[in-house]
């Protein structure tokens, strides 16, 4: 059958990114505690593009992804994935993305009671013209935040939000970083977590404790920025912070990126 993919392109473009986008796929996830976690995810591949070739092999991504999924190492061997991907489409560059939503058993702070909190997480991998890989972790992190201004005019109480903190960390492939140590990283930069089951004594628990840490965007970010720039393993970061504020009708907003 004609293959018009192969065909030639006179148009001179090289097309940097071509591929597929928001493809559902199970995904297994190593845990911290040496299990697994089968999540639900998206993925996102694409390669470049030379401009002499009309068009890629679209169907060739999904094969290569199922190849990988079967083997149980999405999740794990993102460079093995991404170079199969640039080698069966004859590409100089590629990059790989899932996105998925994890899950962890979280304890309430007095109680103890046990129930499952989920975060937004994703993997992305790169692998350039030059052959260099690159590893991007990506978490999600909902967090209360209180205003230290709103206690410091108040004569009793204090506003507070809930803030979502999102984080890209790089680090060198032969290191690791678990999903769950970057999220409690971040939970300690802000004035509580949040959890999703509490009962009164918890509740208690988590007001007071807001109370005692209060926190602009501005300090939750440089607490964050001060962990990253002490992490030897972390080369590079992005952080995103914005609290969904309680009193008006805006967020407030903080971010920076930095490679070390």
């Amino acid at each position: 059958m004609i293959d018009i993919q192969n065909s030639v392109d006179t148009r001179n473009v090289d097309i940097q990114k071509v591929g597929i986008k928001n493809i559902d796929l199970p995904l297994i996830i190593q845990r911290k505690n040496n299990t697994d976690q089968t999540v639900w995810g998206q993925a996102q591949v694409a390669v470049s593009l030379p401009k002499n070739y009309k068009g890629t092999h679209m169907s060739r991504f999904v094969e290569v992804l199922n190849e990988w999924r079967t083997k149980n190492l999405l999740g794990v061997d993102i460079k093995g994935c991404l170079e199969k991907v640039i080698k069966k489409l004859h590409a100089q560059s590629g990059e790989i993305k899932f996105t998925f939503k994890y899950f962890i058993n979280k304890k309430a702070p007095v109680t103890k009671l046990s129930a499952p909190m989920s975060y937004d997480c994703s993997f992305k991998g790169i692998i350039n013209k030059e052959g260099e890989y690159k590893f991007i972790l990506g978490v999600k992190v909902p967090v209360t935040t209180l205003c230290p201004c709103s206690k410091e005019i108040s004569q009793y109480g204090a506003h507070n939000q809930r803030a979502l903190i999102s984080v890209q960390i790089v680090y060198p492939e032969d290191k690791h970083i678990w999903i769950e140590d970057l999220i409690e990283t971040v939970e300690s930069c802000a004035s509580c977590p949040l959890y999703s089951i509490l009962k009164r004594q918890d509740e208690k628990y988590v007001t007071e404790h807001a109370y005692e840490n209060p926190r602009f965007v501005e300090d939750v970010l440089r607490e964050i920025v001060v962990k990253f720039r002490n992490n030897s393993i972390i080369t590079e970061f992005e952080v995103d912070c914005e609290a969904f504020e309680s009193i008006h009708n805006h967020s407030a907003w903080a971010y920076q990126k930095e490679v070390k």
